[in-house]
C-alpha cells in the first residue's frame, strides 16, 4: 500500500539520492567547473545541462556509457533517441573507418548521397529528399519550402512540441501556464529571449488531439497559413499518442484550407516503425523531416516530400544549401545504419525488448498502486506520473514531477541512464540485451518499493 504522502516520500528519496549522486561523480563536477570557464553552463547545448549537475562521459559501447569517474551506466537515453543503432556499432565503425581515408568532405556530389536518399525514399512517403546537418535545419528548410509552395507566411504548431531552435518554431515549446492562455486556443509564447515579436505573430498554436481547435485556427486565418507542422506523436511530453483518426483528420483540415502538412519525424523516424509514424498511422503528410537515429550518432538530417514541392529547389525558387550537407563521412554512416544495422528485423527485436520492459514496469506500477502509467511507441517507452493518459500539453503539466524526478535520480545512481528533463522517453537500441532489460526492471522495482514504503 502507498504511504499517506507519496510526494513527501518522493522528495525524501530524491534528497538521499542527490547526495549519493554527488558522492559518485566528483570528476564530473570538476570537469563541469572547468568547462564553465569557457562554455556557458559548461556544456555545448542547453540540453546537456541538468540538475544537480551533468555526468561527463568518456566512452560509449553497445548499450553502455562510462563517465570520467569510472561509473558504468546502461544507457536508455541513447542520445535523446539518436542511437537506435546503439553506441559505436561495429558495422558503423567499419563504415566510418573505410570512408575516412577516402575523404571526409568533398563539397561535390557523392554516390553515397544517392544511395542514402534512395533508401529514405523507399522507407518514407518521399519522392525526393535533401540532406541537412540536424533536425533543426530539416524543419527550417521544410517550412521555408512550404511557405514558397503556398505563397503564405503563417504556420500552425502544436503547444508543447519542440521542432528545433530556429526562431519560427521556438514558440510555445514549454509555455508557463500563466502565459499560455485558454487550453483550446493557446497563446503564442516565445521560448526564452531573442525571438522577434513579428516572428511569434506568424505562429498559431493549437492543442494536440483537438481537431475542433485546429479547424478553428485555420478558419481564423483563411488564405494565410502555409503549413501545419507537428510531431505525429509528440515526444517532448513523454510520449503522447494520437487519438484515433486525429492525424488523418488533421491532414484533411489543413489541405481543406490549402495548407501543407509537415511531419516532424526527427524523434519518431525509424524508432517508431521502420517506415516512420506516417506508415504506422496511415497518415500522408506533404513533407517529412528526419534526423537523429537515421545517422546512428553522426550529425545528419533530411527532409523530403512530393516531387512537385521539392522541385521548387531544383527550379531555383527556394534556396537550400550547406557546406557539410551530405558529406561522405556522414553518408557512409547513414547508409550502414539504414541498410545493415537498423533493419526491420533488428527494429522488431528492439521493440520486443521494449515491450517486455513496458509490461514489467506497468505490472510493478499496478501492484504498488502508483499514480502512473507506461506508454510505448516502437522501440521507445516512458513512465508518465499521472493516473490517466496524457493527450496534450496541459495534461502533461498536471503530471507529478516530484515523483518523476525521484525516479530519474534513483535510476541514475543505480546505473540506469534515463533521459534527463522528465519530458523525454527511453530508447531500447538494437544492442540492448535481455540482461539489460532485467537489470532495468530490477532497479525500477527497488525504486517503487522505496517510494511507496
Amino acid at each position: 500500500m502507498i504511504g499517506t504522502d507519496l510526494t513527501a516520500q518522493a522528495k525524501a528519496v530524491t534528497e538521499r539520492e542527490i547526495a549519493r549522486y554527488a558522492a559518485m561523480t566528483p570528476g564530473s563536477q570538476r570537469a563541469t567547473a572547468r568547462a564553465k570557464r569557457v562554455l556557458p553552463l559548461g556544456v555545448a547545448s542547453n540540453f546537456q545541462f541538468f540538475d544537480p549537475h551533468p555526468v561527463v562521459m568518456v566512452r560509449g559501447q553497445g548499450s553502455r556509457l562510462w563517465d570520467v569517474d569510472g561509473n558504468e551506466y546502461t544507457d536508455y537515453n541513447m542520445g535523446y533517441g539518436s542511437l537506435l543503432a546503439g553506441h559505436s556499432h561495429p558495422l558503423m565503425v567499419e563504415a566510418l573507418r573505410a570512408q575516412a581515408p577516402d575523404g571526409t568532405l568533398f563539397v561535390t556530389p557523392s554516390p553515397l548521397n544517392t544511395e542514402v536518399a534512395e533508401e529514405l525514399c523507399r522507407r518514407f512517403p518521399l519522392d525526393m529528399v535533401r540532406f541537412t546537418n540536424s533536425g533543426t535545419e530539416a524543419t527550417m528548410d521544410a517550412l521555408r519550402l512550404a511557405r514558397a509552395a503556398t505563397g503564405r507566411e503563417m504556420v500552425v504548431k502544436v503547444e508543447g512540441c519542440y521542432h528545433g531552435h530556429h526562431d519560427l518554431v521556438m514558440v510555445s515549446v514549454k509555455p508557463p501556464l500563466d502565459q499560455a492562455g485558454p487550453a483550446d486556443s493557446p497563446n503564442s509564447v516565445p521560448f526564452y529571449g531573442g525571438i522577434a515579436g513579428g516572428t511569434v505573430n506568424e505562429v498559431v498554436v493549437v492543442p494536440y488531439n483537438d481537431l475542433t481547435a485546429l479547424e478553428r485556427a485555420f478558419a481564423a486565418h483563411p488564405n494565410e497559413i502555409a503549413a501545419f507542422i507537428l510531431e505525429p506523436v509528440p515526444e517532448n511530453m513523454g510520449i503522447v499518442l494520437p487519438d484515433e483518426g486525429y492525424l488523418t483528420g488533421a491532414v484533411e483540415i489543413a489541405h481543406g484550407y490549402g495548407a501543407l502538412v509537415v511531419f516532424d519525424e526527427v524523434k519518431t523516424g525509424i524508432t517508431a516503425h521502420p517506415k516512420g509514424a506516417s506508415a504506422l498511422y496511415g497518415a500522408m503528410p506533404d513533407l517529412v523531416c528526419l534526423a537523429k537515429s537515421i545517422g546512428g550518432g553522426v550529425p545528419v538530417g533530411a527532409f523530403g516530400g512530393r516531387r512537385e514541392i521539392m522541385q521548387l529547389i531544383a527550379d531555383g525558387a527556394v534556396a537550400q544549401q550547406g557546406t557539410f550537407n551530405g558529406n561522405p563521412l556522414v553518408m557512409a554512416a547513414a547508409r550502414s545504419v539504414l541498410t545493415q544495422i537498423c533493419t526491420a528485423e533488428a527494429w522488431a527485436q528492439a521493440k520486443s525488448k521494449n515491450d517486455r520492459l513496458i509490461a514489467g514496469c506497468q505490472s510493478l506500477i499496478d501492484q504498488a498502486g502508483l499514480p502512473a502509467h507506461t506508454v510505448a511507441l516502437g522501440a521507445k517507452g516512458c513512465v508518465t506520473y499521472a493516473p490517466d493518459r496524457v493527450r496534450n500539453y496541459r495534461d502533461y503539466k498536471n503530471t507529478d514531477f516530484d515523483l518523476a524526478y525521484a525516479h530519474w535520480i534513483y535510476m541514475m545512481t543505480h546505473g540506469i541512464f534515463l533521459p534527463p528533463g522528465l519530458d523525454e522517453q527511453w530508447l531500447v537500441s538494437v544492442q540492448h540485451t535481455d540482461e539489460d532489460i532485467d537489470k532495468h526492471l530490477e532497479i525500477f522495482a527497488d525504486f517503487v518499493r522505496e517510494v511507496t514504503a
